[in-house]
């Protein structure tokens, strides 16, 4: 049987609808298309690495539709014989250094994920070892899949892997090398920081990375994961979820607020007086940040030339 996948694409990623529900919207991301998809994904992976078998991380938002399409994508990749990790509710960030840890040391990683959009829309971010997917990759996955077809018995193994402590451990540790405290192991010590994780994955960022390294918490919102999205969309580019985070920091006279998106690879911040930072400055002051850990590499780099 073949299948028709370009409609599909969205740049560098697949999306979809995956669940019935809105009006004039029928579901194209379908399970099949989704295993499909993932098979394409392992047999492109082993013709760029030379490998018969690869090692796939697999991860997922808090959609309604994650698990049923996490499912597929295993039982696609149980098909090729591939080494895989299941890592459940996750965040597209954590499934890129699933393939950069030691830990995991996977070839690729497929994030199924529709970032902000609503809650019947699903779709898949993929991964190797140099980042993601670019769109004429995706193109050559849409190509393979079209033409897939499936033979032969499961052969590939699956584990579990617990890659949001690993990775939650991992972000404590930057943010413990870059402030370089006194109190080393707790560098956000008397801050009071307010999450809104609109219901997604991003809920851990606050129990897991801030709370552990010392800072206040308390008020944060909506860290249960929940496909229904209750409260608001998990998009800090729409306004009702930014107001929300405005009105919780200067309920709580909190230092600073962030909200995340469903897969935590979008944010925005809130001011101690409950003002949005402009997306401006949020991209001046990362380019600063920047600008010193390369000034500090070149200083690095020219002492070492000197000895």
């Amino acid at each position: 049987m073949n299948y028709t996948y370009k409609e599909l694409q969205n740049g560098s990623d697949i999306r979809g609808v995956a669940l019935e529900g809105v009006d004039g919207e029928e579901i194209n991301l379908t399970q099949q298309a989704v295993k499909d998809l993932a098979m394409a994904f392992s047999q492109w992976l082993q013709q760029k690495t030379g490998k018969e078998q690869v090692k796939i991380a697999i991860g997922r938002d808090s959609r309604l539709s994650g698990p049923a399409l996490e499912q597929a994508v295993i039982d696609g990749l149980l098909l090729t014989g591939d080494t895989i990790l299941e890592c459940g509710l996750s965040t597209t960030p954590a499934m890129f250094m699933a393939t950069q840890f030691p830990q995991s040391n996977c070839d690729g990683a497929i994030m199924l994920t529709a970032s902000h959009l609503p809650w019947n829309r699903n779709g898949m971010k993929f991964f190797t070892k140099e980042g993601g997917l670019e769109s004429k990759d995706i193109l050559s996955l849409i190509q393979l899949a079209d033409t897939l077809e499936e033979s032969g018995k499961p052969f590939g193994s699956l584990s579990k892997f617990d890659l949001m402590d690993l990775y939650a451990i991992h972000l404590q540790n930057l943010i413990k090398e870059q402030v370089q405290a006194d109190d080393y192991e707790h560098p956000l010590k008397n801050l009071h920081i307010i999450v809104d994780a609109g219901n997604g994955a991003g809920g851990f960022f606050a129990t897991k990375v801030l709370g552990p390294l010392g800072a206040n918490i308390s008020g944060s919102q909506f860290l249960e994961p929940d496909g229904h999205f209750p409260n608001h969309i998990p998009n800090p580019e729409n306004k009702e979820a930014m107001e929300s985070i405005c009105q919780a920091v200067k309920d709580h006279q909190a230092d600073l607020g962030l909200i995340f998106d469903t897969d935590v690879d979008r944010s925005s911040a809130v001011d101690e007086n409950g003002d949005p930072i402009a997306r401006n400055s949020i991209i001046a002051l990362a380019a600063l940040i920047a600008a010193k850990k390369k000034s500090t590499h070149d200083h690095r780099h020219r002492l070492g030339h000197k000895r």
